[in-house]
């Protein structure tokens, strides 16, 4: 069981992942690679103390060199469900589930924009992980809104259990479906209920009925990723010691809020970092 896992793979959890090994803590960080940051497009960063005129795909080989000498493990995966177990929490990487005693979000700033009645079913017909909930939906019918191609592996998941898949692709070209999925072009605009439950999803000029809606989008929702986790729009709300309103559970970096800055982010995942550390200790 790992000690802490840091989901992100920025500035907040790489300075998170460098000062939770030097306080002798098993570490994984859970994300993508450094080149799909905001950061790694920058041409020139020159508001970071100490290290001027760099790139921030220099800047962030430069972190990850750092914690590579300190015994940090990477995993390049995409994390789309976190599930607490009291004392300890599951984080499902692709599918394989990996047990840590703390959490450190360090997810960035969210960049895929909600629906309207998105939220408001999520856990009610609502789902942002094919292989975790797609057993709830054996021989009922289910639409897939991708926004990457991850979303067509969702589908032909689901093409094998459900009674039908319409999936719904907000990028072009659409690559790798099986047969019996079909799909529907148009842009989503709502997802509509009955009695509490999902029951279709309004489209551009129609509606389409369906028994439940997957999301596969660029970035997850923090609130959708971790449930319970309390939230402010996109930001997710932590106090001084970086910690959210779930036990073992911190946040830092453009997830937080703003200022969006390379030293803010890096400041809060050293308090990220202290803080788990100090949670674990306490709580042997």
């Amino acid at each position: 069981m790992l000690d802490i896992a840091i989901i992100g793979s920025g500035p907040a959890a790489l300075s998170a992942a460098v000062n939770a090994r030097q306080r002798n803590k098993s570490v994984c960080v859970f994300g993508r690679s450094l080149d799909s940051s905001l950061l790694f497009a920058a041409e020139k960063v020159d508001n970071y103390l100490g290290l001027p005129e760099m790139s921030g795909e220099e800047m962030l080989n430069e972190f990850y060199a750092h914690a590579v000498k300190q015994g940090v493990e990477f995993r390049e995966c995409r994390i789309s469900q976190i599930l607490s177990m009291g004392d300890r929490f599951m984080v499902n990487a692709d599918n394989e589930f990996i047990q840590a005693k703390t959490l450190i979000l360090a997810i960035g700033m969210s960049k895929s924009r909600g629906i309207a009645g998105e939220m408001d079913y999520l856990g009610k017909g609502v789902s942002y992980c094919a292989t975790c909930d797609g057993m709830l939906y054996r021989n009922k019918n289910v639409i897939v809104v991708g926004e990457n191609e991850e979303g067509e592996a969702e589908a032909n998941f689901l093409a094998d259990v459900c009674a039908s898949v319409t999936y719904i692709p907000l990028y072009q070209p659409v690559m790798n479906l099986k047969e019996n999925v079909q799909v529907k072009e148009g842009k989503p605009k709502a997802v509509l209920g009955e009695n509490g439950k999902v029951s279709s999803l309004e489209m551009d000029g129609e509606t389409l009925s369906c028994d439940g809606i997957f999301f596969a989008k660029n970035s997850t929702p923090p609130e959708s990723l971790l449930f319970g986790l309390q939230t402010d729009g996109k930001n997710i709300i932590v106090n001084r010691s970086m910690a959210t309103n779930l036990p073992g559970v911190f946040a830092a970096g453009d997830c937080t809020g703003t200022p969006y800055q390379i030293a803010k982010a890096v400041g809060e995942g050293l308090v990220a970092a202290l803080s788990a550390a100090a949670y674990i200790d306490a709580n042997k």
